[in-house]
């Protein structure tokens, strides 16, 4: 079995990801096997940020069925299925992980959840075979980015183990700013310096900084009011270990506010 020494937190940006072909960001997803990673997962693990629980969750299901968890957009993307299988074996490792390793008190298992369109939307395009195992990891809104970073440091054997680690929310998300007079491409002054701050520091190996992110970073409260769209990222960063190096895989603009920068941690030998 081929090891991953990779972990990757992706920006999904919006739902319409799944059926706007003028979105740079979706030319990035399904290039994704060819340009990011042909290593083919034995099964893959999302931390989604559209799965926010007060005590870490996994679902465990033999087939993840499809979450349409947004309202007020196109049809067709209410019509739109992506039914990997399930990867309860994998679940049920992640949750052991996470109390041995981890030290967590309780981890619940969900054996009804499939996926939700932090996980599903991007998948859809990176892997549109599903015929990967994919399991889902919640976040806990109510902790903090040390937490979650440990979280990940919990789970980097499962790297040794053929899992592919993603970290799925987003660089920015202040869904109240998005500026719908804006074109694709331009930006807003406050995120792109937030947007900069975060690929900087990621690149200079500040993971520390990042994981105090509400103190340390400029437009903190701005870009995220509420911080679960970054805590996938703090667990994909801890999953790659502390010498890990990062790398901006993808970066682009949607509505002036929100960004779609992704990153690749590799993990050192």
């Amino acid at each position: 079995m081929e090891k991953v020494n990779q972990t990757f937190f992706l920006s999904h940006g919006s739902p319409t990801l799944s059926i706007d072909d003028t979105l740079e960001a979706r030319q990035f997803f399904k290039s994704w096997t060819h340009k990011v990673l042909p290593q083919k997962p034995k099964s893959i693990l999302v931390i989604s940020a559209h799965w926010d629980t007060k005590f870490p969750s996994v679902n465990t299901v033999l087939h993840n069925n499809t979450i349409h968890d947004f309202s007020g957009f196109p049809d067709p993307m209410y019509k739109l299925k992506y039914e990997a299988p399930g990867a309860i074996e994998l679940g049920k490792r992640v949750k052991e992980l996470l109390m041995k390793e981890g030290g967590m008190k309780r981890v619940d298992e969900d054996t009804k959840r499939g996926l939700d369109h932090g996980a599903w939307v991007p998948l859809m395009l990176m892997y549109p075979e599903a015929d990967i195992p994919i399991c889902q990891l919640s976040v806990q809104s109510n902790q903090n980015g040390s937490y979650h970073y440990n979280m990940g440091k919990a789970l980097a054997s499962l790297k040794d183990e053929g899992v592919l680690i993603i970290g799925s929310g987003s660089a920015t998300h202040n869904l109240r700013k998005l500026d719908f007079n804006i074109t694709n491409g331009s930006t807003v002054p406050w995120a792109l310096e937030f947007d900069h701050w975060l690929r900087d520091s990621l690149l200079q190996g500040r993971f520390g900084d990042v994981n105090e992110w509400e103190e340390r970073a400029p437009n903190a409260k701005m870009a995220h009011p509420w911080p679960e769209h970054l805590y996938p990222l703090h667990v994909a960063m801890g999953a790659a270990g502390e010498d890990a190096k990062a790398e901006q895989i993808h970066t682009s603009w949607q509505l002036g506010t929100l960004s779609y920068s992704s990153y690749s941690f590799t993990s050192s030998p």
